[in-house]
């Protein structure tokens, strides 16, 4: 299969390519798909080109427009315009074969998208799509995007999302009028698996009762099922939790498929590089160190503990608390004994063969470097995070 790709160079375009390089490659197996060539065409691609990919394409993703022109009347040059320059040319060597037209939810003109040239402009690219498939028979995917973010999204430019990420990241000041602004958005990664649906025959269709989507198998227009509804206020609240996250070591709840996962990753590929990585505070003493490393609000915590050679260090037990104790370097010894009694049960443990260790409620534990010469270095994993409050840690040793 050859597929052609316009505006390669774009958000959407080039998450499209890279992911299609991946399938071509071998990279990625999870579809049934076999690709032998990836046309991108771009606005600094020589126009001649466009000749030899529209004949020789078995798969069209129109991705090409324009979002900030410098005036209005280029919206429906560079979405009308090119569109019809794409199918012409098609026409021209007779390739009825598939075409996906990247259009707007802004070409309902709906209410404050009624007077949009640029929803003008894709609402004509839409009709003039659906003339052509009328003629020529060739299968056309038209999909109304709503708001769009993810890695890649070009910043102060046609997208708040990506703008409120760099600036915050950066620490650069945001202007939010409305808090209670509700958008729909709809995440990268879920539109190209959207667009390797529709490469293998399997597209998402429905038609629009006004804003709305609904879905329908013979429906005229396309669509990706998995969008979100967020307010401003809440982007901008969980943006500020992600940016105090190397402060404060709380990894924000991110189930999955949510889209505080999807747009932590997203903010995340906004981070400057004095951002990427962030200091911990070591905890040291003779024995070693202690080290906090990450903390949710309702997982728990994992910290990294380094021994000394000859160094004993726990000697305490918990109420509730419970931990794995995972020693991934060095040579160790792990006791524990429930309180009252003088049984003790031990482990031996090593970097050699890792293996996580629970340490129980009500039983006192240690942990022994046994090394004369070597550290001990275990990731320990708490069900809570560390309250100094409420610490349920009492001394007493094994």
């Amino acid at each position: 299969m050859k597929i052609l790709i316009t505006g390669a160079k774009g958000f959407v375009g080039k998450n499209l390519v890279e992911n299609l390089k991946n399938i071509k490659d071998g990279k990625n197996r999870t579809r049934d798909l076999k690709i032998d060539e990836i046309f991108e065409y771009d606005i600094d691609t020589d126009p001649n080109l466009l000749d030899k990919f529209c004949k020789e394409a078995d798969f069209v993703f129109n991705l090409a427009g324009v979002n900030r022109p410098k005036d209005q009347s280029e919206f429906m040059e560079g979405n009308f315009g090119f569109a019809s320059t794409l199918l012409e040319t098609l026409k021209k060597y007779q390739n009825n074969c598939p075409v996906m037209l990247s259009s707007s939810i802004q070409a309902t003109l709906i209410g404050r998208y009624g007077e949009s040239d640029y929803g003008k402009s894709k609402l004509a690219g839409e009709e003039l799509f659906f003339n052509y498939s009328k003629e020529t028979g060739a299968k056309v995917l038209i999909y109304r995007f709503p708001n769009l973010f993810g890695k890649w999204c070009r910043p102060n430019y046609n997208s708040a999302v990506a703008t409120f990420c760099n600036n915050i990241a950066n620490d650069l000041p945001i202007q939010v009028n409305d808090r209670n602004t509700k958008l729909e958005l709809l995440y990268i990664d879920d539109l190209v698996e959207e667009m390797l649906d529709a490469l293998e025959g399997k597209e998402h269709h429905c038609e629009f009762d006004e804003l709305n989507t609904v879905e329908k198998q013979d429906g005229k227009y396309c669509f990706v099922p998995t969008t979100h509804q967020v307010t401003l206020g809440e982007i901008v609240d969980l943006l500020y939790s992600f940016n105090n996250q190397s402060k404060t070591l709380v990894v924000p709840e991110i189930p999955n498929n949510s889209f505080a996962k999807k747009f932590y990753s997203t903010y995340l590929s906004y981070l400057p590089k004095e951002k990427v990585a962030f200091p911990l505070k070591m905890n040291v003493d003779g024995r070693g160190s202690f080290t906090e490393l990450l903390k949710s609000e309702k997982c728990g915590q994992v910290s990294i503990n380094i021994s000394k050679p000859g160094i004993t260090k726990g000697q305490h037990w918990h109420n509730t608390k419970w931990e794995f104790f995972i020693v991934v370097a060095g040579h160790g010894l792990i006791q524990e004994r429930k309180i009252g009694t003088d049984e003790v049960i031990e482990f031996e443990v090593s970097g050699d063969k890792i293996e996580a260790i629970h340490m129980l409620p009500g039983y006192t534990h240690n942990i022994i470097n046994l090394s004369e010469t070597e550290n001990l270095v275990t990731v320990m994993w708490a069900n809570e995070s560390f309250d100094p409050n409420k610490p349920d840690t009492f001394f007493e040793e094994v």
